[in-house]
């Protein structure tokens, strides 16, 4: 049998990387999944533009890089089967649901992966058994595993995280778990029976959450229809159509408000206002709570991605509907 032609170089404790593969897992693209790693460094670094995963390299020899742009290029030239609904107001209010994941569900998976002691060690001695290769010894794994931990904690101030937001970052993840507990009742997927980028783009996020100790136990305990969905994502199928924006309704205007209008695009705006006054940090009130964190010139780059994505779809019937009900309309406006 001939080898696959697509290489995917990741790491299993990356959000986008194993977003991609499962993406290509439902695509049915051949691919060989290669953690990042000494094994690996030669060819990361001759086609890797930047130092970040996931890495997909094609069979003609092309290095793509960042999760959205690559699924966004596979979905144009393989276009079945389709992650994007028929109706263009579910195919919108998915590209938006992907953009929160991206940007802000990443908040609570690294809190909690750097902040609580046990996902610490875990997450660590897992990175430094990739990186440090097959061949290292316990040993050298642990210090790999102290070098990962004096590296990635002091990180934990590039997501926002710290005493006085750790509220606001683990009531997100209460939020979205309980919100798909319910929506995910007698349907497989977000949209219905297949998955669509919305899947792709929370799954990712809560996937990681839930190979961390603590993440494991409070999904395990307490949402068992989201966990489910999250095995389910692994390795997701066609089981069935679209539904209805109406039939999906309920469980999507709760997700848009309480998250993506609650936090995210208010975050996300103030971020960008940041910037363009040149300013280092800011400031905002989610939820009744001030949340500080250093602006990123990368989060304004996907607000300003969005918003030109609503400007082309804002006339379709039915969209302007939901998200003024979900107060996500005005940010979208701005």
């Amino acid at each position: 049998m001939d080898k696959p032609s697509w290489r995917l170089i990741g790491s299993e404790l990356s959000p986008y990387s194993v977003k991609v593969r499962s993406y290509l897992r439902f695509k049915g693209i051949p691919h060989d999944w290669l953690p990042r790693g000494p094994a690996t460094a030669a060819e990361f670094q001759k086609y890797a533009k930047l130092p970040l995963i996931p890495l997909l390299i094609t069979p003609d020899g092309q290095g793509l890089q960042d999760s959205t742009p690559i699924i966004e290029k596979l979905e144009a030239q393989i276009p079945e089967p389709s992650i994007s609904p028929d109706d263009p107001a579910l195919r919108f209010l998915s590209e938006l649901i992907e953009e929160y994941a991206d940007e802000w569900l990443n908040k609570p998976m690294f809190h909690y992966r750097w902040s609580y002691e046990a996902d610490c060690k875990s997450a660590a001695h897992r990175i430094a058994a990739q990186v440090a290769g097959e061949g290292a010894s316990p040993g050298q794994v642990a210090k790999a595993a102290e070098a990962v931990v004096q590296r990635m904690v002091p990180r934990l101030v590039f997501v926002g995280s710290h005493a006085a937001t750790r509220e606001t970052i683990e009531g997100s993840l209460r939020r979205v778990l309980d919100t798909l507990e319910v929506h995910l009742a007698g349907r497989n997927y977000l949209l219905g029976g297949r998955p669509a980028l919305a899947d792709f783009g929370l799954w990712c996020q809560l996937y990681e959450c839930w190979t961390d100790p603590t993440g494991e136990k409070l999904i395990n305990e307490s949402y068992p229809t989201a966990r489910r969905w999250i095995e389910r994502m692994l390795k997701p199928a066609v089981e069935g159509g679209w539904e209805s924006l109406d039939a999906l309704r309920p469980g999507l205007e709760r997700l848009l408000k309480a998250e993506v209008a609650g936090v995210f695009l208010p975050w996300s705006a103030a971020n960008a206002a940041a910037l363009e006054k040149g300013e280092a940090e800011f400031t905002v009130k989610l939820e009744g709570r001030a949340f500080s964190q250093q602006a990123q010139k990368y989060h304004a780059r996907s607000l300003a991605e969005i918003r030109r994505k609503y400007a082309a779809a804002r006339t379709v019937p039915g969209l302007d509907s939901i998200l003024a009900a979900t107060h996500c309309k005005a940010w979208l406006e701005a």
